[in-house]
């Protein structure tokens, strides 16, 4: 007898994202009480707030409020890249790529270079040099260099500064601005154990999402230079990004990064020990890097020609009759099955020792099933 309705009895622990967070009670206080205005005007404390608070975190002059990293990336996109005809340069993996529709040449007009993405986030810098267009009348400009921090289809991994900063000179020499998408940037922050400021130091914008691993319900702030944001408030409002008494929203955001970047680590925490537990069952046909493990996502490998990775999340969100008598509850796990051989989980900060605790069991209990 298999309990479909995950609703009656069965406790749901949810890991498809760390976008599904619900906000704390800090933050539903502060939205509760927050003064308000039209911020299509400029008018709204709490949103000015905000974007003042983000622009100093990371050491630049200003910030803009967004409903979403897309939107920012995309606004970025269109302010770095205002000669028709404009490239951007980036991995093949990253979400301006894989995830936003193709809105740079869609909306903004932009074609899009890719580069192999390695397995730690990175591209081939040489390989990159090799790419940039000059201003040759057959091929489009190079206009923009977009990295990805953490990337999250690499398993959320860190760059390391080192290749940041070998690529923020290459870029300067070739006169090419650099964007960071740092929707989880503060994840980055807190495992290398930096300021975020030090990372993005060499990037002329910044998009970071205040509703993924900060655990706020809505937005993202995109940061760069006075001129740079005047240029992307207009950007914002070509797209409908202008929220009016949106520093409703703001508050939670305030509260975010007030009180949700340190605990991070916890998150992290999380994700090592399932990680380590699907390492210690020693499954032939499920894996994970646990050396590579960096921040809040994990991967999990299947051998693709044994474990259809659909099917096994499916299984897990599934509950058995016989599961309470071996787990002594009933717990249904939720994760993504991203690709045939692989599932993604994410860890975030309404996930408890407990959740964790009842995820890992319900894990072993059904690998044990595939070998």
């Amino acid at each position: 007898m298999v309990n479909n309705q995950l609703n009656l009895g069965a406790k749901i622990v949810d890991l498809r994202s760390d976008t599904i967070s619900r906000p704390t009670q800090l933050m539903r206080q502060a939205m509760f009480e927050a003064s308000v205005g039209d911020d299509v005007y400029g008018e709204d404390p709490t949103v000015n707030e905000l974007e003042r608070k983000a622009a100093s975190l990371l050491g630049k002059e200003a910030g803009l409020f967004l409903p979403s990293g897309t939107m920012g990336n995309l606004i970025s996109i269109m302010v770095h890249c205002t000669r028709r005809g404009s490239e951007v340069i980036l991995g093949d993996l990253t979400h301006t790529v894989l995830y936003e529709q193709g809105g740079a040449a869609q909306i903004a007009g932009v074609s899009l270079c890719t580069l192999p993405n390695h397995p730690d986030g990175t591209f081939d810098i040489e390989v990159m040099k090799s790419k940039v267009r000059t201003r040759d009348i057959h091929e489009p400009t190079s206009s923009l260099i977009i990295v990805e921090n953490t990337h999250n289809i690499c398993g959320g991994k860190v760059i390391p500064l080192k290749w940041l900063d070998e690529l923020a000179e290459v870029a300067a020499s070739l006169k090419i601005p650099l964007h960071m998408d740092g929707a989880r940037l503060f994840n980055a922050a807190v495992y290398l154990g930096v300021p975020a400021s030090t990372i993005v130091k060499n990037f002329s914008s910044v998009t970071f999402c205040l509703s993924k691993s900060l655990g706020a319900p809505v937005g993202s702030v995109l940061v760069g230079s006075k001129t740079f944001i005047y240029e992307a408030r207009r950007a914002r409002k070509a797209l409908g990004g202008g929220m009016r008494q949106s520093g409703f929203l703001a508050a939670a955001g305030i509260v975010a990064l007030d009180t949700m970047i340190d605990r991070l680590s916890v998150d992290h925490k999380h994700t090592y020990q399932i990680a380590k537990a699907i390492q210690d069952a020693n499954s032939k046909y499920i894996k994970v890097d646990l050396e590579n493990l960096h921040t809040n996502i994990l991967f999990v490998w299947y051998d693709a020609t044994r474990i259809n990775s659909v099917e096994f999340c499916e299984r897990l969100e599934k509950v058995h009759e016989d599961e309470k008598k071996v787990l002594g509850k009933e717990v249904a796990v939720k994760m993504v099955p991203l690709r045939k051989n692989y599932m993604r989980l994410v860890l975030y900060h309404e996930i408890t020792d407990e959740d964790v605790q009842d995820a890992i069991d319900k894990l072993l209990y059904v690998m044990k099933k595939y070998e």
